[in-house]
């Protein structure tokens, strides 16, 4: 599995300097034991950088904690599956996580674990739909330790 991290905003790097492995670890922890070559990015990334990409591929102005962009391909001529992008706000993730009383580093891996599940087809569209995705979610987060994300019960900060 080939999994990308690149770091555009080193406000990430500042403030959660083991980014990358976390990042890696969770998209590792969503895919599992792949049985054919993967290959997927993941961008930490800025308000502005985010802001002009929902605008520009959703026709919403605005930051938002984390987008992912399917690559549309199941594989490529080597047989390697292509599953596409994952871009993060730090900005906007970093406020949610303080607004939320998380640690920062919950957040980001819980954004890409929701990030890569979009890649692979959950979405949040209808409550069942939602019911299913934040279901997956809280079982891969537990592994890392990390309580229900939608539980209104606050963590303490790591």
């Amino acid at each position: 599995m080939d999994i990308a991290v690149a770091i555009s905003d080193p406000a990430w790097r500042s403030v959660v300097p083991d980014a990358e492995r976390l990042c890696v670890e969770s998209a590792n922890a969503v895919l599992g034991a792949v049985v054919k070559p993967t290959e997927l990015s993941i961008v930490l990334s800025s308000d502005a950088e985010v802001r002009v990409l929902n605008r520009d591929y959703r026709g919403k102005d605005k930051a938002t904690n984390v987008l992912s962009f399917p690559s549309g391909l199941s594989s490529d001529l080597s047989g390697t599956d292509m599953l596409g992008d994952v871009i993060l706000a730090f900005e906007t993730v970093s406020m949610e996580a303080d607004r939320d009383g998380k640690s920062l580093q919950s957040h980001l891996r819980h954004l890409v674990v929701h990030g890569i599940l979009h890649l692979l087809g959950y979405d949040h569209e209808t409550e069942e739909e939602a019911s299913e995705m934040e279901q997956r979610e809280i079982e891969i987060l537990a592994g890392f330790g990390i309580s229900d994300p939608y539980s209104p019960v606050l963590e303490p900060l790591q």
